[in-house]
């Protein structure tokens, strides 16, 4: 057996996260269209599919959750249906009957219910609000789709509602009233359709970018992202082909939002914690436009393989950002040389922060879904999600970077892999063969079969340490030892540290400062008093907005500070996280609140906020605290 039929035997050769019948069809084409009710709170539509039968197949199965199928046509003529029952995490599969044709289109009326996982209406700063979120396998709440990224269509959307609508396409003129037009010519996967609809403005960030956002928060957007905008545009280009989608805008969505980003083609989805005035979470920008190419346009065939999209994009976010800090080294004086060591200590730095972070996971997630390649048989894909697949899958690829000598030896294979799968889906086994298909030529088999490909891809756990260039981390290092040997060695009297001492520290130095301190507070077992000492020793991390700072900080005060339910600093971080919707700081913030203080007490303030989460973020948070 060859090395890629032994790779392929190890995983699905169907996505196990779908119930439809995906291979026996081709979409050639969706048109989707969305009606939304404010006042009853849910989504009708209708949506139709023009379809290549590639077999004989006599049904069409399609994904649902919680919908109601009103009516469905075949050909033109209303055609009976099934809904099969509900399985857990799959939902309820809809059978159609069809012709054994060649062509079949396909028309089905539906409508969300109140338990649609997909959407959130909320009140809105401004007016009221609606806007939805796919990803993983959440589409099936808001329309009947092969719910898979296995399968890729393009796209015509119509949106209807009484305020401003975007979806995941180009708009096109209109002229009807409070209807909204799209087009994506780009096949795209169903974990990719989105709308959003209330009281939306835009702004410029750049010559091909605007942001939207309600008009409370437009200004703030476009100053917190148009410095750079169109920088990471041109880079990304150089870097793997020209940007394809035409325009990369974005929607700076309302704070229950549950990721950072999620990049829905031609209007990325951020969380509005990016705005946070001083332009230090732009990286999530840069990250969300790398998706343009890996995930948008090369797409894991199914979540087993997520790490192709995660991976892929955290490596172009790196090297984007690499550049960017390059660039400003330059601004500053230094030789080009100097400029071009100066951003791959930045993009290392960086690394590291990531390094320590896929650590954490590995030692403290499901070893199961602590591989690269992992298998999804009968659980849910949100269950699955964390750092793996965007620290592993990087340092994979950082892994291959390295083997072959360099950025200048693996830059040929990223333009290479990008054109070879652009518009389609593919496996892991697929990416290792075009990696020999590329490679061999050049003679660099021997560097591939030298690969442990079952330990890189299947096995659990943390994978080898790459050796990185610490230059900007051994600063932070350096100064984070002086704090170790004040806490082994004095009896904290007077403390020899201050604000100053960070001053020229950048923001990814002062994270990796706060991280640093976190642990080495919890492995020495510092004193509570010391702990409540830091925010005046270093006020500007106290009152800082941003949430990676926040989170952190509130990480080393709690968990070592001994607060209890009634103290400021608690009901501070409690209200703040009341507040905040994006999964990575809610999740991780409620069990510090239940590790800190009490679990009834972290339960008792979920209770108060639960209204607020979207729905994803709401039943992850309460599979955290033991809720369900």
């Amino acid at each position: 057996m060859s090395l890629v039929d032994r790779i392929r035997s190890r995983f699905h050769e169907l996505d196990p996260s779908t119930q439809s019948n995906y291979a026996d069809f081709k979409v050639n084409g969706t048109i989707l269209e969305l009606s939304v009710s404010f006042e009853n709170k849910k989504i009708e539509g209708k949506v139709q599919y023009d379809l290549t039968n590639k077999g004989n197949a006599d049904k069409l199965i399609l994904d649902t959750s919680v919908l109601n199928i009103k009516e469905v046509t075949v050909d033109g003529s209303v055609a009976a249906f099934k809904m099969n029952k509900s399985k857990p995490v799959l939902g309820s599969a809809l059978e159609i009957s069809v012709p054994k044709t060649a062509t079949i289109n396909v028309e089905i009326a539906f409508e969300t219910t109140d338990k649609c996982t997909a959407i959130q209406f909320i009140k809105g700063d401004t007016g009221p609000y609606v806007f939805s979120q796919c990803q993983a396998i959440h589409a099936r709440s808001l329309f009947p789709c092969f719910d898979t990224p296995a399968v890729k269509s393009p796209y015509k959307f119509i949106g209807k509602s009484p305020a401003k609508v975007t979806m995941s396409g180009r708009p096109v003129e209109n002229e009807t009233p409070n209807v909204y037009v799209f087009n994506q010519p780009i096949p795209i996967p169903s974990y990719l359709v989105s709308i959003t609809s209330g009281n939306l403005c835009k702004a410029s960030i750049g010559p091909r970018s605007d942001v939207y956002s309600e008009p409370t928060n437009l200004r703030q957007c476009q100053w917190e992202f148009e410095k750079d905008m169109e920088n990471y545009i041109q880079i990304a280009e150089a870097l793997v082909f020209d940007y394809e989608w035409e325009r990369f805008d974005s929607l700076v969505l309302p704070s229950s939002f549950p990721y950072g980003g999620m990049e829905i083609p031609n209007m990325t989805q951020l969380t509005p914690t990016l705005i946070c005035g001083d332009r230090t979470q732009t990286t999530v920008m840069a990250h969300e436009l790398a998706h343009s190419w890996s995930g948008n346009l090369v797409t894991n065939r199914s979540w087993e393989h997520f790490w192709l999209n995660e991976g892929w994009t955290v490596y172009l976010e790196r090297r984007i950002l690499g550049v960017i800090a390059a660039r400003e080294a330059r601004s500053k004086g230094k030789s080009d040389e100097e400029s071009k060591t100066y951003g791959e200590q930045a993009r290392q730095l960086d690394m590291i922060s990531g390094w320590n972070s896929l650590v954490e996971t590995c030692n403290t997630f499901d070893p199961l879904f602590t591989k690269l390649v992992i298998d999804l048989e009968g659980k849910d894909p949100d269950d699955s999600f964390s750092r793996i697949p965007y620290e592993k899958g990087f340092f994979f690829l950082y892994h291959l970077e390295t083997k072959f000598g360099g950025v200048e030896q693996f830059d040929p294979f990223i333009k290479y892999y990008f054109k070879k799968f652009r518009y389609e889906s593919l496996d892991t086994a697929q990416f290792v063969e075009t990696l020999y298909e590329f490679f061999t030529p050049l003679g660099k088999k021997e560097v591939l079969d030298g690969i442990d490909w079952d330990k890189q891809l299947f096995s659990s756990g943390v994978p080898d340490e790459p050796v990185f260039d610490s230059t900007l981390a051994t600063e932070v290092y350096k100064y984070g030892e002086k704090w170790v040997d004040y806490i082994k060695e004095s009896n904290f009297a007077e403390i020899p540290f201050s604000e100053a001492d960070v001053a020229s520290f950048s923001s990814e130095q002062s994270m990796l400062f706060l991280e640093y301190l976190s642990e080495k507070f919890k492995a020495l077992k510092v004193s509570a008093g010391l702990v409540r000492r830091l925010p005046s020793v270093y006020p500007k991390y106290a009152s800082s907005q941003n949430g990676e700072i926040l989170s952190v900080w509130n990480d080393i005060l709690i968990s070592n500070g001994s607060y209890r339910a009634e103290d400021e600093v608690v009901n501070n971080f409690a209200d703040w996280l009341g507040h905040t919707g994006r999964m990575k700081y809610a999740r991780p913030g409620y069990l510090l609140l239940k590790n800190g203080v009490s679990s009834e007490y972290a339960i008792a303030q979920f209770k108060k906020h639960e209204s607020f989460y979207h729905p994803i973020c709401k039943t992850m948070i309460e599979k955290d605290l033991g809720l369900i």
